[in-house]
C-alpha cells in the first residue's frame, strides 16, 4: 500500500496517458496498418501509458 501512495502521481500519469493513447488511436490512428503505433489500439494504449508515466514521474531527492 505504501508503494501505491508513494507513486500515486506516476499512476495517475499512466492512466491519463493510456486514455490519451486510445483517443489518439481512435481519432487520428491510421487504418492501413503501416503505422506501427497507431494502427493497433493495444500498442497505442501501452505507448501512451509509458509516455504519461515518464512525464509525470517525480524524482524523490533525499
Amino acid at each position: 500500500m505504501n508503494f501505491i501512495i508513494r507513486y500515486k502521481r506516476t499512476f495517475i500519469g499512466l492512466l491519463i496517458g493510456s486514455i490519451l493513447g486510445y483517443m489518439y488511436y481512435f481519432y487520428i490512428g491510421c487504418t492501413s496498418g503501416t503505422c506501427p503505433i497507431t494502427s493497433n489500439p493495444i500498442i497505442s494504449v501501452l505507448y501512451g501509458g509509458l509516455i504519461g508515466s515518464v512525464f509525470s514521474h517525480k524524482k524523490n531527492d533525499k
